[in-house]
């Protein structure tokens, strides 16, 4: 199984998920790799049976690398013709979208915009999205949405809890087919 994790991160959040993904498949026996959105614009995401990509949530959006990641891989891939009417799974390929989130004001309904959105350009692609999966994280440099917020005190998320469902959660996807 060959396995792609990318992902953007403004505070590390979503970075120490992705890490904690990449780690767990390597372990797992799978040749996973691993990089920023950017770094991974280059990459064919057909050559890969798993796909991983991890965003932030601002504002319940993923942030501007992420919307520039996939907007010029949907064009990319229409262009190229892989984009099919009524998006027809493709056999073998399975994506799995992450997003970290801080939520101070309505909680993880700020963040399921961010994975629907991701795995809708998944989906259209043809890939079975496996999972979306929802970290909090610490609101970095505001104190106060990390104390006061709707999650109450997140200081310090993702913690070894957070990473340890992580690393479980994977483990599960790897055992399904």
């Amino acid at each position: 199984m060959k396995a792609l994790i990318i992902y953007w991160s403004g505070t590390g959040n979503t970075k120490e998920v992705a890490e904690t993904i990449h780690n767990t498949l390597k372990n797992g026996g799978v040749n996973s790799i691993l990089k920023s959105a950017e770094e991974a614009m280059p990459e064919d995401l057909y050559e890969y049976d798993l796909v991983f990509i991890g965003s932030p949530c601002q504002m319940w959006q993923p942030p501007a690398p992420v919307l520039k990641y996939i907007r010029e891989k949907m064009d990319y891939y229409r262009q190229r013709g892989d984009i099919k009417l009524c998006a027809p799974k493709i056999p073998g390929k399975r994506g799995v979208v992450f997003t970290t989130y801080s939520g101070p004001h309505t909680g993880l309904n700020e963040a399921i915009p961010v994975g629907k959105y991701i795995g809708q350009f998944m989906e259209h692609l043809g890939f079975d999205v496996a999972g979306e999966w929802y970290i909090v994280g610490e609101f970095h440099g505001r104190e106060n949405e990390s104390t006061r917020g709707k999650l109450g005190d997140i200081r310090g998320r993702p913690n070894q809890q957070d990473l340890d469902k992580i690393t479980q959660d994977v483990k599960k996807l790897l055992k399904t087919k």
